[in-house]
């Protein structure tokens, strides 16, 4: 069953993130030659869908900081640092939603203020509905695929060397990118 099948008031309620499978993941480039993914794996959202008046919905969401996964242990380590993320001192990184828009027939913009270590500024994420459905559990599923790109430098996450060649090891622009599976509370 696709999105479009879907009666009105289906997908109105309250939703938390079934974070075993969704991926809240990010990709920026290395040595300006390759591109280094990573997610974190720690983090709760919870969604208000107004089907009806897509305005009314809403989205916060909290990551923690230290659960950030490239695959790389060392470089883990190093993202965590005072270098980039400091999770010491900052701990989590926050996105709060400010506005819904729907711009296509299962597409949809959500803005919001995210803050990452103590610099707050709205951001525009893309989502598309991909899909809504029962599960064997007896609950209601959305899932959302979602992108966005960042300026990491805006955050205060700046930590740069140069290369020989021109050009930095970090670049400044870091896409985001989501998939997410939301249950409906009962």
């Amino acid at each position: 069953m696709t999105a479009q099948t879907l009666t009105a008031t289906t997908l109105t309620g309250d939703y938390d993130v079934d974070v075993a499978h969704s991926r809240l993941g990010f990709a920026a480039k290395h040595a300006m030659v390759t591109t280094v993914r990573g997610a974190f794996k720690d983090f709760t959202a919870e969604i208000y869908v107004d089907e009806d008046d897509v305005s009314k919905s809403s989205a916060r969401v909290v990551i923690q900081t230290a659960s950030i996964d490239t695959g790389n242990e060392m470089r883990d380590n190093h993202v965590r640092n005072s270098d980039f993320l400091e999770v010491e001192t900052y701990p989590t990184i926050t996105f709060v939603s400010t506005n819904a828009e729907q711009t296509g027939d299962d597409t949809y913009r959500l803005t919001g203020d995210l803050t990452i270590k103590k610099t707050t500024l709205p951001v525009s994420i893309d989502l598309e509905l991909t899909g809504a459905a029962d599960d064997p559990w007896g609950n209601f599923r959305l899932g959302f695929e979602g992108h966005a790109v960042i300026n990491r430098n805006d955050f205060g996450v700046s930590f740069n060397a140069p290369l020989g060649s021109g050009g930095v090891v970090v670049s400044e622009k870091v896409k985001l990118d989501f998939d997410i599976a939301a249950v409906r509370r009962k």
